[in-house]
């Protein structure tokens, strides 16, 4: 007998939520099978099998909060059971189900339980091994069969919100005989959350719940304020068009506005060192290298991976650096190595529509930058021309303990000249 136990994760990870169990008890797994799926306020974590044999016991379920080191299962020798071969008990019980139901399995049940016809009812013992805690829970207080309740997971398992919709009598159900009266549904009789009208409530998921305690204590601890300025993108975008073709060509990745917008970055760092540190209780840490994060948008939550030693790269390496980081983010595959760190993050609110906004610190960092929206708007050439030009409002906020709002002032100055003139840029490496 062997223990399942929650692997190191990094220094500043100490706990992880069960998210998933991809196996039950019983079930016959191999070396290196995935046997659940941990979240962390960072990452998900995939924690495999070390050995072969069956697992014996589920000691947490999904939904609870495990620490680093903890056991949460159990793997003993034996054959056990494939978890895709039908069981005696489900056979019997989908006899038995075609004997009594009245009921025709519709349309959307047969995509659900797969090419065949029949439909296949579990056992009650089996259906609350596929639910989930919270599913289970809520099933006891509302005096649910969970046998009766129509999941729509593609392999089976029943969640909060199957439960849900089969109490209020979305989710389909057996018939009652002509004869009875038909029964009302208790979400219907019972308004929930004390509004009147119908509500949903959904658990945070740990990312989640990490980020809104994070940007709390940021607004909280630091002494945030936030400058603003405007940048002429006429310069950058003559300049993509002119050499995006060549560019692509030549590196296999697309000339975006981040690189441009890293290195105007890194080069207002070196200028004003104060925005590249961090508070380290009375002592002020001045970093002297460039791993500047790019806020990510991902389906849990904003992630903010790091592209490391910026000042050392050229444009193509920023871009695929990005490019790789992004897609690792969306694909939920970053690593810890990817979040770790980090001197001054870039945020950009454009690529959703945002005209201005104030971003908030990624502490402990002092400095955060803001993109936005390009808008087309008259700008006065001199005192007597307008001209429609491409603009972009910028933000800075910054930690004032450590920056003065002359130095945050200049700081946003410094990266708006190196963005209107991008040939400057290069000279900044």
């Amino acid at each position: 007998m062997s223990e399942i136990k929650v692997p190191a994760m990094g220094e500043s990870i100490t706990e992880g939520t069960i998210s998933r169990w991809h196996v039950k008890e019983g079930d016959a797994v191999s070396q290196g099978d995935v046997l659940l799926e941990l979240e962390t306020d960072k990452v998900n974590l995939e924690i495999s099998a070390e050995e072969s044999g069956v697992l014996e016991k589920i000691v947490r379920q999904e939904g609870e909060t495990v620490e680093i080191g903890e056991s949460v299962g159990l793997i003993g020798s034996g054959a056990g059971v494939s978890p895709a071969a039908p069981s005696a008990n489900t056979e019997a019980a989908s006899a038995l189900a075609d004997v009594s139901s009245p009921s025709v399995p519709s349309k959307g049940d047969d995509k659900q339980l797969g090419s065949s016809s029949a439909a296949v009812v579990p056992p009650p013992s089996d259906s609350s091994q596929k639910a989930s805690p919270s599913a289970r829970k809520l099933a006891r207080e509302r005096g649910i069969d969970l046998g009766e309740v129509q999941g729509k997971d593609p392999i089976g398992r029943i969640y909060q919100d199957d439960v849900k919709a089969h109490t209020s009598g979305t989710a389909p159900a057996v018939q009652p005989p002509a004869s009875a009266a038909p029964a009302k549904p208790a979400a219907a009789a019972q308004p929930e959350g004390g509004y009147g009208k119908p509500v949903e409530r959904q658990r945070m998921s740990r990312r989640r719940a990490t980020i809104a305690k994070r940007l709390v204590e940021a607004q909280h601890t630091a002494a945030m304020l936030t400058t603003f300025n405007e940048v002429d993108m006429t310069a950058i975008l003559e300049v993509r068009k002119r050499r995006k073709d060549k560019f692509k060509e030549k590196h296999d990745v697309g000339l975006g506005f981040m690189s441009f917008f890293t290195k105007a970055v890194v080069g207002a760092l070196k200028q004003f060192p104060m925005v590249n540190a961090e508070i380290d209780g009375e002592e002020v840490v001045l970093k002297k290298f460039y791993d500047i994060g790019i806020a990510v948008s991902a389906k849990e939550g904003l992630v903010v991976p790091i592209v490391r030693d910026a000042d050392r790269l050229g444009f193509a390496e920023i871009e695929k650096s990005i490019a790789e980081l992004a897609s690792k983010a969306r694909s939920n595959t970053l690593a810890l190595s990817d979040l770790q760190g980090g001197t001054f993050t870039i945020t950009n609110g454009g690529v959703f529509g945002s005209l201005l906004s104030t971003p908030i610190l990624n502490t402990p960092q002092v400095g955060i930058l803001g993109m936005h929206k390009i808008q087309i708007r008259p700008v006065a050439i001199d005192a007597e021309r307008m001209e429609n030009r491409p603009m972009m409002y910028i933000a800075l906020s910054y930690d004032h303990r450590i920056i003065d709002g002359s130095e945050a002032v200049r700081f946003l100055v410094t990266v708006k000249e190196l963005l209107e003139d991008p040939e400057s840029l290069l000279l900044e490496g």
